[in-house]
């Protein structure tokens, strides 16, 4: 997968125009060791010494899976790096990262000396918004990593829900949900970000009473989500002066509605089942090419 662009004095158009232009790679020119002359040269690969190269201190993925990472160090001591990561041009002959961390800390350790980069030319504003736009789209980031990358996009370069959804192909539902994980209580975030609650965990659990009581029980107890649907419930139901409310025989199966949006939290798209004599359809929405094309690479394993 292509890594990403955003905007600038004139904002360019995110989304494939995004991973169309950090994927170009026009040609490919040996390093010249010391000099950035070669730097300047715009879209060109060229091999940058790794001690010289740091991370974006402002990068929105924070936890790096060690196992993961020696898994591609080795293919990268077996391989080489296959695709430069992008960096921008600093001072004192340094380079930041603007997409492809992972890529350099494992060729860190792989001991490799030198890694292959294109170097663009890239303001602040513009490396900031790649990164978290670069993240997304390649399903880097936890939900509550994710949650804030959303949060920050729309608060500091002042995208909406829709340009969002444009942007890296979800759906407006899967943004507004992901970013209502935020109104959780800072210990349930860190359960979701330590991968002991999913993210439908979390949506069970907003406006919960005794919320986090309710979430360190689900974790210990490894509860499903549609097990934790229904102890949220009780706990309403417990809580609420007026007793339990009648069940309504016209209410949809809780049991089909919690699994819509396990289905939508995991393709980032609307999914609508219709369930009746044993028989149904399953329906997934999209509302750009985009998003056809994220769910065919996800129902085929990346193969389509």
């Amino acid at each position: 997968m292509s890594e990403n662009e955003t905007k600038g004095a004139v904002r360019r158009p995110l989304g494939r125009g995004l991973s169309a232009l950090l994927g170009d790679v026009v040609r490919e020119v040996p390093a010249s060791g010391e000099g950035k002359g070669e730097a300047s040269s715009d879209r060109s690969v060229q091999l940058l010494p790794v001690s010289r190269i740091t991370p974006h201190p402002d990068q929105p993925r924070r936890q790096f899976d060690e196992q993961a990472l020696e898994e591609l160090a080795e293919s990268i001591r077996a391989r080489g790096v296959i695709q430069p990561i992008i960096v921008r041009s600093m001072s004192d002959d340094r380079y930041q990262i603007v997409a492809g961390e992972r890529r350099w800390r494992a060729a860190q350790k792989a001991q490799l000396h030198q890694i292959p980069a294109i170097v663009r030319g890239f303001s602040e504003a513009e490396t900031l918004e790649i990164a978290l736009v670069e993240n997304i789209q390649r399903e880097d980031l936890n939900p509550i990593e994710e949650a804030q990358a959303y949060k920050r996009l729309i608060g500091q370069f002042q995208h909406s829900q829709e340009a969002l959804a444009r942007i890296v192909g979800k759906s407006r539902s899967h943004i507004a949900n992901l970013m209502r994980l935020l109104d959780l209580p800072v210990e349930v975030q860190d359960l979701i970000t330590n991968g002991r609650l999913s993210m439908g965990h979390g949506r069970a659990l907003i406006g919960s009473p005794d919320c986090v009581a309710l979430a360190r029980d689900i974790a210990a107890k490894d509860l499903s989500v549609r097990e934790t649907e229904r102890l949220v419930r009780q706990a309403r139901e417990s809580g609420s002066p007026r007793g339990p409310k009648p069940v309504n025989a016209s209410m949809r199966d809780p049991d089909l509605v919690a699994m819509e949006q396990h289905l939508s939290d995991l393709l980032g798209v609307k999914v609508g089942i219709a369930h009746e004599g044993g028989k149904g359809s399953l329906t997934l929405n999209y509302s750009s090419l985009e998003q056809l094309d994220m769910i065919c690479q996800k129902l085929t394993g990346g193969g389509f």
